[in-house]
């Protein structure tokens, strides 16, 4: 059994409510900053104890402009917002919500280019402050890739390392690194731990995407859950797959009329929603170890709450891991039927 009640959690952008955003999104001209954004999260939130989802991850950009190289009018917003962002961690800690990032794919620890990689140690600087600011515990992490391979990948493995040496302490303690679905596999970030001690975060979907050691998931799971240290609650990435149909409208040049082609999935695509039926059988590949949930379907919190009364539906035992339990079948049904419309189930194909 687990001692303790894993999380789910979703990231950046609310789907169940118009009116809260993710961070200020003002153009430069309009004196964006950090402050508006914590007005935002701090409403997020209240939405996020309300639905009883305790793991969050905030977007990368809530401190506008804060490390752009051109703007030094921006730089010292991090540090003007301390009050701010001490009374948010206070509350996201008094609430029991987990936070993170995961800073943007223009943040590259292996470039052969130092200048990206000075950029890059700029942005997780940055918001590692905030993160230490906040006064956050050490799972409150930072999230990103290895990089490129730039055509040879232990090179590019090897500057990943390199690289790690030079970064500022809070960076560091704050970073972990995931496996991704087109360049780097799981066995590639194992062993850039070996050589750095970063922690890991495994990716399921990631890992079906890309395993060229044919590694198994228990044992690969189990590894990456290792690199964490005693007494912290791992996290993982969960999503499922695209599959639907799509089409696209092309007008032909000669005829100029309208022809349409029909588009198959990118597997590597995140769905709408998360299968119940594959968390299930994740979750029960993976019985017995201590780890919380980040949900990166497209639907955000929406496929969290859809996924809630399906588990109960579907799978119980598994449902009981996140502390959902039968009595809360009505609460969470009409929880999802507030946010979303629901199909009849028609009969035959």
């Amino acid at each position: 059994m687990n001692k303790r009640i894993s999380r789910l959690g979703f990231p950046v952008k609310v789907m169940g409510r118009d009116d809260l955003k993710s961070g200020d999104s003002r153009r430069s001209t309009n004196n964006p900053h950090l402050k508006v954004s914590l007005e935002y999260i701090d409403a997020i939130l209240d939405y996020l104890v309300k639905h009883d989802i305790r793991m969050y991850r905030m977007s990368s950009d809530i401190a506008p402009y804060a490390t752009h190289p051109d703007m030094p009018q921006f730089h010292g917003m991090v540090a003007e917002s301390d009050a701010e962002l001490r009374a948010l961690g206070a509350k996201s800690k008094e609430l029991d919500i987990r936070l993170s990032f995961h800073p943007s794919q223009f943040v590259v620890l292996n470039s052969p280019d130092p200048e990206l990689i000075k950029k890059s140690i700029w942005d997780l600087t940055s918001q590692a402050e905030m993160l230490d600011r906040m006064e956050l515990g050490p799972e409150a992490v930072m999230v990103i890739h290895v990089g490129g391979t730039y055509g040879n990948i232990p090179a590019a493995r090897q500057r990943w390392v390199d690289t790690w040496a030079t970064l500022p302490e809070p960076v560091r303690r704050r970073l972990v690194l995931e496996h991704d679905d087109l360049r780097f596999s799981a066995a590639d970030v194992l062993w850039i731990h070996e050589h750095t001690g970063v922690r890991l975060i495994f990716d399921h979907q990631h890992f079906w995407c890309l395993n060229p050691e044919r590694a198994d998931m228990r044992q690969t799971l189990e590894a990456i859950l290792k690199t964490w240290p005693e007494g912290q609650q791992p996290k993982l990435h969960f999503s499922s797959p695209r599959t639907e149909l799509r089409e696209q409208i092309h007008v032909d040049k000669k005829t100029k009329k309208k022809v349409v082609k029909h588009v198959a999935p990118v597997f590597t695509g995140h769905a709408d929603f998360c299968s119940p039926f594959e968390f299930a059988t994740f979750m029960r590949i993976a019985e017995g170890l201590d780890f919380d949930v980040m949900l990166e379907a497209k639907a955000k919190d929406l496929a969290l709450m859809r996924l809630r009364p399906d588990l109960l539906r579907y799978a119980p035992d598994v449902a009981a891991r996140f502390g959902i339990e039968p009595k809360d079948a009505p609460e969470l049904e009409t929880e999802s039927d507030a946010v979303l419309e629901e199909e009849p189930v028609a009969g035959g194909a």
